[in-house]
């Protein structure tokens, strides 16, 4: 167990993805080609504005500070303004605290950078304030923007910035991270334990890491079932039975173990949704059948997102597939 865990006397009483977050570029697991790219910006001192584009836990925000550690040292806190407009996505935001902060005096540096989480939250005023803004202060400033959506952002600030677009990480990126920390810790992590953080994670690295830490303060071990237990995340063999049922037309069978996974695992029927279209390419159907079956998952998903009843629609889509079982065969 590492020294903090063990003064405390328990596993997590510190936040892990804070303890473990990568201070340099070269720690940023599974972004290697914009770690590269990046780095030659620093190393020829010419950082221009950036996007960061990309799902949640990939290394938006750790890059963004990595830069800044990389650029100015132990003087990044006071060169580095970091804003979240999802919480401060207002014109007076841009107008007031970012220009007070580009407007600053600083010393021994050619520039300071800003750094904007979740910019497709700004509302639209907001953000033709900031391209304003990028104009004005183009000299003597650096702006990275983070977002979930880049076609939220209007084209004349994308145009303005060299855009990074992050991918889910790679299952072996995640593997390689909990791993670590799982040794560092001295959890007695099982291989099928291993497995499914990798799976629950669906790529995002501050997923597995939380579920790592909740997973070790419900036991000594950490195993496949205490992971499914605290992520509320179904086994994907229990979809790919659910769903199988129903193409085989066997609907109430199908509905039990769909009412299994919302009453008693406790899952949401979004999440239900995101773990069925990742099964199913491991259906034996013909392309045909997958095509048909991907067109009622995108159609329940739809009306989820848009306030449907889950349960409803998810008991839709399984009727469906019951219904058109013979299409399958």
């Amino acid at each position: 167990m590492s020294e903090a865990a063990d003064a405390e006397g328990t596993t997590g009483r510190e936040i892990w993805i804070e303890k473990y977050r990568p201070q340099t570029l070269e720690d940023v697991y599974g972004q290697e080609d914009i770690v590269d790219r990046l780095r030659s910006y620093i190393e020829q001192d010419d950082l221009p504005h950036l996007l960061f584009a990309g799902p949640a836990g990939v290394g938006k925000t750790t890059s963004a500070t990595a830069i800044a550690r990389a650029v100015y040292g132990d003087d990044w806190r006071g060169n580095f303004l970091e804003l979240n407009a999802s919480d401060e996505r207002g014109i007076d935001v841009v107008r007031d605290r970012i220009k007070n902060f580009a407007r600053a005096s600083f010393g021994g540096y050619d520039y300071r950078i800003i750094f904007l989480d979740e910019a497709d939250s700004l509302t639209s005023d907001a953000q033709s304030a900031l391209r304003r803004t990028m104009e004005q202060f183009s000299d003597n400033t650096r702006f990275v923007l983070s977002c979930n959506y880049s076609s939220k952002i209007i084209d004349p600030i994308q145009s303005r910035c060299a855009v990074f677009r992050f991918s889910p990480l790679g299952d072996d990126a995640v593997r390689k991270q909990v791993e670590a920390i799982a040794e560092t810790e001295g959890i007695e992590l099982t291989e099928d334990g291993l497995d499914a953080l990798v799976y629950a994670a669906g790529g995002d690295m501050r997923r597995a890491i939380n579920s790592l830490q909740a997973a070790a303060t419900t036991g000594e071990v950490v195993d496949e079932e205490a992971v499914y237990l605290i992520t509320s995340t179904a086994r994907p063999e229990d979809i790919e039975e659910m769903v199988q049922s129903a193409i085989d037309g066997e609907f109430l069978a199908a509905r039990s173990k769909l009412e299994t996974l919302l009453v008693d695992t406790g899952m949401a029927g979004g999440d239900i949704i995101d773990q069925l279209h990742r099964s199913v390419w491991e259906f034996d159907l013909d392309e045909r059948a997958t095509v048909r079956l991907m067109e009622r998952i995108g159609e329940a998903d739809y009306r989820i997102t848009e306030g449907a009843n889950e349960q409803v629609q998810l008991e839709a889509l399984l009727a469906s597939l019951a219904a058109a079982s013979d299409e399958y065969e």
